[in-house]
């Protein structure tokens, strides 16, 4: 599978990421009728959604009305009637916040329980994450799920979300999400600054933390190099993780941008770090969520064995901020 919507020529991926919540991924059929959403591609990035406007609005109805929630965050108990008639997707408030509204790709925190309607297990639970909370960048093409739980509702609000089991696929069971958006995450690297590696490309942001770069003089190493740029203090990358990051790539050759988050509304993007090409895997693993990082990268660690790719013979340089990492649920 690989990423639907194309967008951009550059960016190292080179499949689609599992969904973070896999055993509902199939829940990205949501928004298909209502985002214009087109089918799956060969290659590319998701296409950043416009978040002036409601994707879904999922509106109270008999069943979510009808779930019942004691207690609060990941030790409330969901409990749904046997009755329940699952008609359609159903969205009911049990507790309004007073933050910020939340619209499609922002990047926050989440906490949230997903329950079988019809036995009464929790399939997934944000309580499986350090501290309660999952990352979650509401893109549309990954995280429909959580857009229609938590879009358009402030901050701190508490939902019930009914699913029909056919928004899943055939045969399978309805569901019901108990979720709050905790707060809105940085969309930007927030650590520490750390003094420049000698002989790696110079970096430096705009009053929105947009990074350009200069090349320097001199052959491109001939190995994948990764200097620190800021040293974050979050959760550190591991192999397989869904990550979000904002990014810059530019070619070493000639300085010249090929593809950046950034340009496009300056929304971050997330895939997994094992579905990425080489060079851009050993930036991201082992790093902490927070940091900034530079990876130098020959062709070999990018393009080197895509024929007929118009980067397969360029050294490429990328600029990440690390926004989020999330262990993949198997």
């Amino acid at each position: 599978m690989e990423f639907p919507c194309p967008r951009s020529r550059g960016l190292p991926v080179r499949k689609r990421p599992l969904i973070v919540l896999s055993t509902v991924a199939a829940a990205t059929l949501l928004l298909a009728g209502c985002s214009g959403a087109s089918a799956p591609s060969s290659s590319g990035t998701p296409e950043p959604t416009a978040s002036s406007t409601c994707l879904l609005d999922a509106q109270p109805g008999a069943t979510s009305d009808a779930v019942v929630v004691d207690g609060s965050g990941v030790d409330a108990t969901v409990t749904v009637p046997a009755d329940a008639p699952f008609a359609e997707v159903e969205r009911t408030v049990i507790s309004e916040g007073d933050g910020d509204e939340v619209v499609a790709n922002d990047l926050v925190s989440v906490m949230f329980k997903i329950v079988d309607a019809d036995t009464g297990e929790v399939v997934d639970s944000s309580a499986r994450n350090e501290g309660g909370l999952a990352s979650v960048l509401l893109d549309q093409n990954n995280a429909s799920l959580f857009i229609a739980a938590l879009e358009c509702e402030p901050v701190g609000t508490q939902v019930a979300l009914a699913l029909p089991g056919s928004v899943f696929g055939e045969g399978q069971t309805n569901k019901v999400v108990y979720a709050e958006a905790v707060e809105k995450l940085p969309e930007v690297a927030t650590g520490t600054p750390v003094d420049p590696t000698p002989g790696m490309p110079t970096v430096k942001l705009d009053d929105k933390g947009a990074p350009t770069v200069t090349i320097p003089e001199g052959d491109a190493p001939t190995e994948t190099t990764v200097a620190v740029l800021k040293q974050g203090d979050g959760p550190t990358v591991a192999s397989g993780d869904l990550v979000v990051v904002q990014y810059l790539g530019v070619k070493w050759s000639d300085g010249k941008e090929f593809d950046s988050s950034w340009s496009r509304d300056a929304a971050p993007t997330q895939f997994q770090t094992t579905g990425v090409v080489a060079g851009f895997q050993k930036a991201l693993e082992g790093q902490k969520v927070g940091s900034q990082v530079i990876v130098v990268m020959p062709p070999s660690d990018g393009y080197g064995a895509s024929e007929g790719h118009e980067l397969q013979k360029e050294s490429l340089v990328f600029v990440v901020d690390i926004l989020a990492t999330t262990p993949v649920q198997q």
